[in-house]
């Protein structure tokens, strides 16, 4: 029994009864338990707001009759039974006695079963706010860019008021995520700043960054550069790594996210140089780090997937100088391919472009869906763990699992799990759609083959999503926890590894991996109510209102930690999570989940083409989907509407053609914007 104890806590839960008389309600939360919450003249009520922190409160007034004092009148205003809330308060014990008293209730629409984030506009508002803010820090008011631009203003850090820091470096993985935030904020607004802008990106990134081999088969990025400051010219280029874990190694993840940006450019551009750069480092991936049975040839273990690091002076996996690196192979080193670049290299090249670059487009697609095969394949076969509710995320080359890694040791991140739930349910989709072409094509066995996988796909993804929800979700407060023990020692369901803090990256992954869920899984609710869970806890904690960004970590109750990198507007730590969770959310949303209340369920994705007799179609399908739950309805170019002829007559194709279009016989770039409808959303 505790004395006079005092603790500021946030509830998230559903208002299960309304007590005027006594200005309290009741919120149950997904744990199961029930708090009463009691209001006075201190308690405020907010609806959540955006970045633009414009006010969506529109709650009517309530009836004066019967008449009330102004407590009694705002908690009739604000609150009615059923209603999602969350609730920040003061919770107090003194012996027998508990009361915990609400200071802020916010609420997620202004109608009580309604949610902000599910209207058409709320994820492209956080993308412009977003995107606009990081262009103002970096490069002032400009509104044209170059490469000089990107190499003398762009910095990897920034403190939380967009400030440089001491370390003017600049890393190469993350100036490559910040290409596909401007890739992905001109994809699905079509604004001419972030063309611009990524556009330049694009050419400082392979100037500044790019390292060919003496063959020109192979392509390696440099980790960064820093300017010297103290009277020197010139600049230092750090091929190898320096992060923390990584240092003076080839970390196969940072190759990998050096192209996550140059992929999403080329997907609205279709610019071939870029895609030549891509290409050339998928061959380094299989030439340096892959582990085929025919890798023992070589000296490897030959047991499949990738080896996560490589030694830059031997170029090789299992050279002693690595440590605790050597022959080592993790979630990052087989799992980012697919949400990194595969997914939107697959479905920009699937189906094979017509143009006299078919022949090359269907090599490099058929790497690269032998590379979706082989991973997915290994997630669902390596990682997950009979005796834990989490997955494994580190082996041995031979498949082992490595629970002595340095800060890993038997832990698991979260967000992992969630990431892995997110894209093996894509994948499912992909796989999905291909048993559907093969079966119209007569192609019986295959069909099954891909189906089945896509079944197993899913089942695995299911179980994570539905362990998470139990040992990964806030059950009280909402949100999702960070790096938690496997297999828990102190007789409760979770053990945290420090605190019970949450990342704001980790939320994104559970927004995406349960409404992608809900969209797999037609008629199960569940996945709808834990993905606006998720994304109420991300719009209503992790904005930074202010400043027109995102916190990186966050306290259990949702208050942002401030010190040290978690301070931080942009660092190596921050990429772009926010940005693809904004592009998949919306996505998701308007594909997913019915709008309702007269709204629509469409959305657009804007390219800019030019014109290439190496490619004449464009495929532009947002994102691995379920067959039959997307339509193209308005094909425009330049400004004309060509619908009537550019509409593929299947609703299940999303090749357009680019040949003969308005513009495209002067060489002038073509401004193509696709609508989309869904056609069943549940």
């Amino acid at each position: 029994m505790r004395q006079n104890f005092t603790q500021t806590i946030t509830i998230a839960g559903t208002v299960r009864a309304v007590d005027e008389a006594n200005g309290s309600f009741t919120v149950q939360a997904r744990s199961g338990d029930q708090f009463t919450a009691f209001v006075g003249v201190t308690t405020s009520y907010q609806v959540v707001t955006n970045l633009d922190q414009i006010s969506r409160d529109r709650v009517p007034d309530p009836l004066a009759d019967p008449p009330g004092s102004d407590v009694q009148m705002a908690l009739r205003k604000y609150i009615q039974r059923d209603r999602p809330v969350f609730v920040a308060g003061l919770y107090q014990e003194d012996g027998d006695r508990a009361r915990f008293e609400a200071r802020t209730v916010y609420l997620l629409h202004s109608a009580p079963d309604r949610y902000l984030f599910e209207e058409t506009h709320w994820w492209l508002v956080q993308v412009t706010q977003m995107a606009d803010r990081i262009l103002d820090h970096l490069f002032d008011e400009r509104r044209n860019y170059t490469i000089d631009d990107f190499a003398k203003f762009y910095r990897t850090n920034l403190n939380i008021l967009g400030q440089p820091v001491d370390d003017n470096v600049q890393e190469c993985a993350v100036l490559s995520r910040l290409l596909y935030d401007l890739s992905t904020a001109f994809l699905i607004t079509g604004a001419e700043r972030y063309f611009l802008a990524a556009q330049a990106a694009v050419k400082y990134l392979r100037e500044a960054f790019r390292s060919s081999s003496h063959d020109g088969e192979y392509c390696f990025w440099a980790y960064g550069r820093r300017r010297h400051t103290e009277g020197e010219k010139g600049e230092s280029l750090f091929f190898a790594s320096q992060g923390p874990d990584d240092v003076g190694t080839i970390p196969l993840y940072e190759q990998i996210y050096a192209i996550a940006g140059l992929t999403q450019y080329y997907r609205i551009t279709l610019d071939t140089e870029v895609l030549e750069d891509i290409r050339r480092t998928i061959q380094s991936f299989q030439a340096f780090y892959w582990d085929p049975p025919s890798a023992t040839a070589k000296g490897f273990a030959g047991k499949g997937g990738y080896y996560s690091h490589l030694d830059p002076v031997t170029m090789r996996p299992d050279t002693p100088a690595l440590g605790e690196n050597c022959r080592r192979k993790n979630w990052n080193s087989i799992g980012d391919h697919i949400p990194a670049y595969l997914v939107n290299l697959i479905i920009t090249l699937e189906p094979l472009p017509a143009g006299s670059a078919r022949p090359y487009l269907a090599e490099l697609l058929k790497t690269a869906i032998a590379i979706l095969e082989e991973t997915t394949t290994l997630i669902v076969e390596k990682f997950p763990d009979p005796s834990s509710k989490y997955v494994n995320e580190r082996f041995h080359d031979d498949w082992t699992p490595d629970h002595a890694y340095r800060w890993q040791q038997d832990r698991a991140v979260v967000g992992h799990n969630l990431k892995i739930a997110w894209n093996l349910t894509r994948c499912a989709n992909y796989f999905h759609m291909r048993a559907a072409r093969h079966r119209a094509m007569g192609h019986g066995p295959q069909a099954s083959a891909d189906d089945n996988h896509a079944k197993r796909l899913l089942q695995v993804a299911r179980k994570l999503g539905d362990d998470m929800a139990t040992v990964g979700l806030d059950a009280v407060r909402g949100g999702i926890f960070d790096c938690v023990e496997r297999h828990p020692t102190g007789g409760m369901p979770i053990q945290f590894a420090w605190g019970a803090t949450k990342d704001f990256w980790q939320q994104e992954q559970g927004v995406l991996a349960y409404l992608i869920l809900h969209g797999a899984t037609v008629g199960d609710s569940s996945y709808l109510q834990l993905a606006r869970e998720c994304s109420a806890f991300w719009n209503l904690f992790f904005l930074d209102r202010e400043r027109q960004g995102y916190y990186f970590r966050t306290t259990e109750n949702g208050l942002p930690i401030l010190d040290g990198q978690y301070g931080m507007k942009s660092s190596h730590a921050i990429g772009y999570h926010a940005f693809e969770l904004a592009y998949l959310a919306h996505v998701y949303t308007r594909t997913f989940v019915d709008a309702g209340n007269g709204a629509d369920n469409g959305f657009c994705l804007y390219f800019r083409i030019r014109p290439s007799p190496s490619q004449t179609t464009i495929n532009v399908l947002p994102d691995f989907m379920p067959p039959g739950r997307l339509s193209i309805e308005r094909v425009v170019v330049n400004g004309i509407d060509m619908t009537a002829q550019l509409k593929p007559a299947n609703p299940d194709d999303f090749q357009i053609s680019l040949a003969n279009l308005p513009g495209a016989q002067d060489g002038g770039a073509i401004a193509l914007v696709v609508q989309f409808d869904a056609i069943a959303v549940g």
